[in-house]
């Protein structure tokens, strides 16, 4: 299955909605590289068969998306025991079928008063996936443009939101703890690919961060963040070579040496007092 028609099949049934939504994980990385600031980079991204998105804001009350995924050709596929249950969007039946999954922010116990997960919740008809620490991710996003000249078959150019670049790296590190390993070398890879198409700009990430970011976030979030960050280049040697493996193919050739040094300017470029 082409991913970029059928990912061009779900903007075209969220157009409606696109200033409520941020495209964040796989694809929002992908996202990143089209905007005026990134620097083009010469291998492919990671791929992912699936699209994350985020809800930014209050849906209106009248908001459908359940109908007009339908009505594009996705088909709601539940599973698990939550009320409601968990739902991928699905198009294709085979197993490298592309699907898109609606995630807001657990805020909270993640526990109600009757003692079941506090997991999901229904908004416009979808259900959506209740995910700590993605409040990272809700501020300031970035505007990029989708068109045909970007590769994709839309009849005209669409603005649509992406995580902030910083935010989309902070947040990794915030959910280290819960994945596993080869996902933490996958989400350090994606650090490192971040840094990389805006390496120009650490400087004006800095003043995000102090000015827009922390005073947005709990403070033991931050001093994790740069704690978990720290330890990425200090120590972490066997996820950085997981991360140069799953990046293999690349010329130069990626290293974990590479990704640690990187690592280490960032966070040196944007937590240096």
């Amino acid at each position: 299955m082409n991913d970029l028609d059928s990912f061009v099949k779900l903007l075209l049934a969220l157009d409606p909605w696109r200033a409520n939504l941020i495209l964040i994980g796989g694809w929002g990385h992908r996202l990143h590289a089209l905007h005026p600031k990134a620097a083009k980079q010469n291998h492919q991204p990671v791929f992912t068969r699936d699209t994350d998105l985020l809800f930014k804001d209050r849906m209106p009350v009248e908001a459908d998306i359940l109908q007009a995924l339908q009505t594009h050709g996705f088909v709601e596929q539940f599973s698990g025991d939550y009320c409601p249950p968990t739902a991928h969007y699905t198009l294709g039946q085979e197993d490298a079928g592309f699907y898109a999954e609606f995630l807001v922010p657990l805020k909270g116990r993640a526990y109600k008063a009757d003692n079941t997960p506090d997991a999901t919740a229904l908004i416009a008809g979808v259900s959506a996936q209740k995910v700590r620490y993605l409040d990272v991710l809700q501020i300031d996003p970035w505007i990029v443009t989708v068109s045909k000249d970007a590769g994709f078959d839309l009849p005209n150019p669409m603005d649509v939101f992406v995580p902030h670049p910083l935010c989309f790296m902070v947040q990794k590190f915030l959910i280290k703890e819960t994945r596993t390993q080869q996902k933490q070398a996958q989400d350090l890879l994606y650090v490192y690919d971040t840094l990389q198409h805006f390496f120009m700009f650490l400087d004006e990430f800095r003043d995000d961060w102090y000015a827009r970011i922390v005073p947005n976030m709990p403070e033991p979030w931050a001093k994790r963040i740069q704690q978990e960050w720290e330890v990425s280049f200090i120590k972490n040697g066997e996820i950085a070579t997981i991360a140069a493996g799953i990046g293999h193919g690349r010329q130069p050739a990626l290293t974990a040496t590479l990704i640690q040094a990187a690592l280490r300017l960032g966070y040196q470029k944007i937590f240096g007092q």
